[in-house]
């Protein structure tokens, strides 16, 4: 029977995950049919691991077979509800266009008629202030406005540039991408246009000479990146002489023996991050080189990444920051589930089964594929088992919603800076609190200082922070952060228990 703790805790993340499907429906809903369709996709994408691992924990478990099911279906499912929202979404915008040409048609005069009053009134606004920006250039900068994209209506000194405050006459994308090309034919490169929302939740235009923009790492920054490479490649190596039996750095002729360990993990390591750079790449945006951190306990905890340029949407935002573990975490699941099926009596490691009550989605794989083997005290398994766990702790260390960590990057590029804010505050507090609640684990402690000394800061806003990512994107990005939570949160012994994992 659940102890009260957890069921408190069950009942807790069912009412957090009908408050997320709650809050999606009642975003949804505003945009009528295109928007519940696309609410229906997200649904569908998360249910089979919604049903995984609610079945899990009420102690019935799937094998193989039934989990392929539930991928296969929801695939076909996705796709159909995909190809209706295409043709529901041309239908749609048929008909705004159509609504907004007899609009303009009917209202043009009376915009002409008010856009030249607006015009008198907002030059007498201008403050008399000297801008930053020299009085040529501004001239030019005003000059890209216009009432079918952004009217501006005030000017405001900002930094070494200048904010223009006043309405915005479109959609955001096709408004910036006007914008900025007509500030690239006017004045080439010698300024960046970013279109933002104030404080007020109104859209500004922010003008920033290029020199503000992000720096390619320097040379001590790269010998630093090297530095840390080389101490990375030691304790690997060393966390993998450990996980034999043997110390490293005291055996160093054993070497040969950690190599199939120290070099799979690389391979995760490196997936990660050509995943990143491969995404970084099609958006034209350049990347620092990888920080990795070094870690006795598991080898490396990932690495740092810098965005070496400015980003142009939050879209792109969310496909660099998610492409890393992605592409890694997907890596670290095959060598998982490759691991599990060819381990048999004899394997490489022995293992505590108590081992595996330590994540939910690995102990959940396990007991899958392992079956009665896990009721045992030991179990033998393939050494691949042991790289992918490895590797799905490292992605899900990296996908807390917190500062510049992939996961607060995806947070930020799909809920906006305020809320980044909020997650990236939230999880130091998780952290102190699991440091002080466990103090012989020294991984969350060392995560609330990394996060707090290194990576608290949100990313720098995008050119164009206004148009949001799509829902698809979304539905994605929680995926990973329930992937996260499964990896990183153990099982509770009674549960682990029922389930017949330990002794």
């Amino acid at each position: 029977m659940f102890e009260q703790s957890e069921v408190i805790a069950t009942f807790s993340i069912i009412l957090l995950a009908l408050g997320f499907l709650a809050w999606g429906f009642r975003r949804a809903k505003s945009y009528g049919k295109l928007g519940i369709l696309a609410w229906l996709q997200s649904v569908v994408l998360m249910l089979p691991w919604l049903l995984f691992f609610g079945l899990f924990a009420a102690g019935i478990y799937l094998n193989i077979v039934g989990i392929l099911f539930l991928l296969v279906a929801s695939t076909g499912v996705y796709i159909y509800l995909g190809n209706r929202l295409r043709s529901e979404g041309q239908e749609e915008l048929l008909r705004e266009r159509a609504q907004e040409r007899l609009q303009e048609l009917e209202n043009q005069k009376a915009k002409v008629s008010d856009n030249t009053t607006d015009l008198n009134l907002e030059t007498a606004k201008i403050t008399p202030e000297v801008l930053p920006i020299p009085e040529a250039d501004l001239q030019n900068i005003k000059g890209i406005f216009g009432i079918d994209t952004f009217f501006a209506t005030e000017t405001i000194s900002y930094q070494e540039g200048a904010i223009f405050k006043g309405n915005l006459r479109g959609e955001p994308d096709k408004v910036y991408t006007r914008l900025s090309r007509n500030l690239e034919e006017r004045l080439g490169d010698k300024y960046r246009l970013f279109l933002v929302e104030s404080p007020e939740a109104k859209p500004v235009v922010i003008i920033l000479p290029s020199s503000d923009d992000p720096q390619s790492p320097t040379t001590p920054q790269k010998i630093l990146a090297v530095a840390l490479l080389v101490a990375t490649i030691a304790t690997t190596f060393e966390a993998a002489g450990l996980l034999l039996g043997f110390d490293l750095f005291s055996n160093f002729s054993r070497y040969q023996e950690t190599l199939p360990l120290g070099v799979g993990l690389f391979i995760i390591l490196a997936s990660h991050e050509i995943g990143h750079f491969v995404w970084a790449n099609r958006y034209q945006v350049s990347l620092s080189w990888p920080f990795l951190l070094p870690s006795w306990q598991i080898g490396a905890f990932g690495a740092i990444t810098r965005f070496a340029s400015l980003i142009p949407t939050r879209s792109a935002l969310f496909d660099i920051s998610f492409a890393g573990p992605a592409i890694g975490g997907i890596v670290s699941l095959v060598m998982l589930l490759s691991g599990l099926i060819l381990s048999h009596p004899g394997s490489t490691f022995q293992i505590p089964t108590g081992f595996f009550q330590g994540s939910i989605l690995v102990g959940t794989l396990a007991k899958t594929i392992l079956g009665s083997s896990l009721q045992g005290e030991l179990v033998d398994v393939h050494p691949l088992t042991v790289i992918g766990w490895l590797g799905l702790v490292i992605t899900a260390l990296n996908l807390m919603p917190a500062g510049q960590l992939d996961g607060g990057r995806i947070i930020q590029a799909i809920y906006g800076r305020k809320i980044a804010r909020r997650t990236t505050v939230a999880t130091l507090i998780f952290l102190g609190i699991i440091a002080l609640i466990n103090p012989v684990n020294p991984i969350p402690l060392y995560w609330g200082i990394l996060i707090i000394f290194l990576q608290r800061s949100l990313e720098r806003p995008t050119l164009n922070e206004l148009t949001e990512p799509d829902d698809t994107r979304a539905a994605f990005g929680l995926l990973a952060l329930f992937l996260m939570l499964a990896t990183l949160i153990p099982l509770s012994p009674s549960l682990a228990g029922r389930l017949g994992i330990g002794s």
